[in-house]
C-alpha cells in the first residue's frame, strides 16, 4: 500500500532505509521474511534491523483507537472500530507467541490515532507531537525501539481513508507496529498485505501469515531462523 513506516527516538538507521524491496518475481518463504522483516532484497543483506516485542509484553500487547477527530460521522467511527477488532482477531488467530489486547483508550502500547489529514499531506494540528510535521500517505506507522526491542508504536490513518481501504490499511498498519515494517513491490505480490500497491487485503494468509509466525514464533518451534 501507499505508506509511510519511520523508526523513531533511540533507534539509528542507516541513510536511504527503504520503505520497499523489489521482487521480480515469487520469493521463498525465507527471502519474503527477510523482507519484510528487515528490508533484505532477495539474496541481499539486511537493510533494518530486526524488531520485536519484548518477551515480558507479548502476553498482552495493549492496542487502542487513541483519538478520533471531532466530527468525525458514526458510520466512520464504525468502520475504524470494526476494522480494529477484525485486525486483532486476524492477528490473535494466528498462533504467534504474541496477543493482542484491546483498550478502551490510549495511552497503550500501539495507539491509533485517526486524523483530518488528507492523504499525501503534512499532519498538522492533530494533538499529537510525534505525528505533527510528519508525511501522511494514507497510513503510517512509528516504533519507538532500542536494542531490537519495540518499546511503544503510534499509528495514524487518514479519516479520508475510502470505506473499502479502512479495515486493510489498519491490518497492514497493525502488522508492521509489530516489527515487520518493509512492504513489497513485484506483480507476485499484488495480494499481500505487504503489497507497496494496493490496499485490498483483510485476511493474513500464505506467506504474510507465515512471516508473522516467524517473527514470533509459537512456543516450541524452531527460533534459529530470522536475525
Amino acid at each position: 500500500m501507499i505508506r509511510a513506516a519511520l523508526l523513531a527516538c533511540c533507534l539509528a538507521l542507516p541513510a536511504g532505509a527503504q520503505e520497499f524491496v523489489t521482487a521480480p518475481g515469487p520469493m521463498t518463504d525465507t527471502e519474503f521474511y527477510r523482507a519484510v522483516a528487515c528490508a533484505a532484497a532477495p539474496g541481499g543483506e539486511c537493510r533494518k534491523p530486526f524488531l520485536r516485542w519484548p518477551e515480558a509484553k507479548r502476553g498482552a500487547v495493549t492496542i487502542a483507537l487513541a483519538s478520533v477527530p471531532p466530527g468525525l460521522p458514526p458510520w466512520r467511527l464504525a468502520l475504524f472500530d470494526q476494522g480494529l477488532e477484525a485486525a486483532i482477531a486476524q492477528i490473535n488467530g494466528l498462533g504467534i507467541d504474541l496477543r493482542l489486547a484491546r483498550a478502551d483508550a490510549g495511552p497503550a502500547d500501539i495507539d491509533i490515532h485517526i486524523v483530518l489529514t488528507p492523504p499525501g499531506e503534512v499532519m498538522r494540528d492533530t494533538g499529537v507531537p510525534a505525528l505533527d510535521g510528519a508525511m501522511l500517505p494514507l497510513g503510517r506507522v512509528a516504533l519507538r525501539a532500542k536494542g531490537g526491542e519495540i518499546r511503544d508504536a503510534l499509528i495514524a490513518v487518514s479519516a479520508e481513508a475510502r470505506r473499502r481501504e479502512i479495515a486493510s490499511v489498519l491490518l497492514e498498519e497493525i502488522t508492521q507496529g509489530l516489527g515487520l515494517m518493509t512492504d513489497i513491490s513485484g506483480p507476485a505480490y499484488g495480494r499481500s498485505l505487504f503489497s507497496e500497491d494496493s490496499n485490498s487485503v483483510v485476511r493474513l494468509e500464505g506467506q504474510d501469515a507465515m512471516a508473522l509466525r516467524r517473527h514470533y514464533p509459537p512456543a516450541g518451534t524452531d527460533t534459529s531462523e530470522g536475525s
